[in-house]
This record gives structure tokens, sequence and C-alpha cells, in this order.
């Protein structure tokens, strides 16, 4: 998620390569991160909380502590933003982690790779409008933005952050049945992608309510609604909510 974010900022020149600065424990990392990128890079997060107006933290959350522990605060002149895309790690811990340090937790998604991605972003206490404009502005370069309250990250987390794996299976899905009935496999999966992709854009640009769009090609005894009532029979929409209630479920352990 780091390299996406980091080359959707250079594809959108919202940074040059040489004001990003990257931490990386691993020299062929970061070998490759400057010869690919033409970033500057460096094996000490210290040098990034010192050098900089905003920091992405993006590393597991399992870790947190072990980074901070290696960290020195009381020197640090100026609070840059702190940015974190760590699931599950509420905005109190981080806030604790960093004391006076403007603070925004980040949900971001995997399309963002591709400039398609969306970003849900929570506000800490010593946030401020510029701060909330700067983290929009870095997100903004990798998809869509919205702020919400911090009780609802983990609920995002479930629906956008895991549900790219979710329409991933669906596609996999479609194409397999296609398979199925006779279509060959690269055909099969041109046809699931492209059919998912039109559907998202229409829903999108139309402002059209997926179910209404869902009616709207279901003519009565056609073949769509057969296919509707099986998917029905097999709990096709319960499976889906219950996937993101879980990935939420485990967003709260992981803040824990």
């Amino acid at each position: 998620m780091a390299e996406a974010i980091l080359t959707r900022l250079l594809a959108s020149q919202l940074y040059p390569p040489n004001t990003l600065l990257v931490s990386e424990p691993q020299t062929p990392r970061r070998d490759f991160l400057a010869q690919t990128y033409g970033v500057r890079v460096t094996h000490s997060n210290q040098d990034t909380l010192e050098a900089t107006e905003a920091l992405l933290l993006a590393i597991k959350p399992q870790i947190l502590d072990q980074v901070i522990s290696q960290l020195r605060l009381d020197g640090v002149e100026n609070y840059p933003l702190i940015l974190s895309i760590l699931a599950g790690i509420p905005l109190t811990r981080l806030e604790t982690a960093f004391p006076h340090f403007p603070v925004i937790r980040v949900m971001p998604n995997t399309p963002a790779t591709v400039g398609q991605g969306m970003t849900a972003i929570a506000a800490g206490t010593q946030v401020q409008t510029s701060h909330l404009a700067l983290a929009t502005s870095i997100f903004g370069a990798v998809g869509e933005v919205v702020e919400v309250p911090e009780p609802l990250m983990d609920g995002v987390t479930g629906l956008s952050g895991s549900g790219p794996a979710f329409v991933a299976l669906m596609i996999e899905a479609l194409s397999d049945g296609g398979v199925a009935s006779g279509l060959p496999r690269a055909i099969a999966t041109k046809l699931a992608i492209q059919t998912v992709l039109g559907t998202a854009t229409l829903i999108k640009e139309t402002g059209l309510h997926p179910g209404q769009l869902k009616d709207n090609v279901t003519s009565p005894g056609g073949t769509t609604i057969a296919g509707v009532a099986k998917l029905e029979e097999k709990g096709f929409r319960s499976a889906v909510i219950e996937a993101v209630k879980s990935a939420y479920r485990r967003s709260q352990d992981l803040g824990k």
C-alpha cells in the first residue's frame, strides 16, 4: 500500500521525487525504491520524523510498539502530521504514542494502486483544518476521500478496506461460471471484469440505487431473475454481509 501511494503521488506530480523520504530497513529494497522512483531513502525512521510535514505510518499493526520505541520524540521541534494506515489501531493509541502530534487515522484500499482507491480519514484531537486539507490532498491522489467519525473506521475497514478481496472473489466466481457454461477462460474473465467495472461505473454516474439497477435488468420469467433466485437460495447477500461484519470484528480485535 505504501508503494501504491508513493507511485500515485509521483504520477500526479503532487510531490517531486526529491521531496519524498522513505524509511526502509532492507538495503535491497531501499536501492530499488531509490533507483525506480528517484526518491530519497533512509534506514532510520527518526530521519523521516525530523524532516517532513507529514509522516505516513505504513507498517504492520503488530510492530507499532517496536517502531515507536526506536523513535526519539522529545527533540522534535515541528510536529509533522502523522498519517496512520494501520488497520484497527485507534486514535487514542496513536495519540498516546505521538503526544502533541496531529494524528489522522486513514483506511485506504488496494485500488489506490491505479488511482481508483477509496480512502476514509478520521481526525485526532490536535488536527487543524490545514492538516485535513493536506491529508485529503495526499489521498486524493489515489482516489476518493471521505471523512468519517473514528467509531466508523472499523466498519470502513470491513467494507472498503477488505472489500476488494470480496469483489475479486466475485469476479473469479463469475469467470468460473462462464467457464462452466462453455466459455474460454480468457473470454470469461474479460466479460466478468468489464461487467463488474461497468456496473459500478453506471451506478456511480447515474446515482441509481443498486436495487433499482437490478430490477431494470430483471425481466419477468427471464434469465436474470433465474440467476438472482439461485443467488438468494444460496445466501449470496447474507454471505457478503457476514464477510464485511467478520472483517469489521477483526479490525476491532487488532485495536485491542
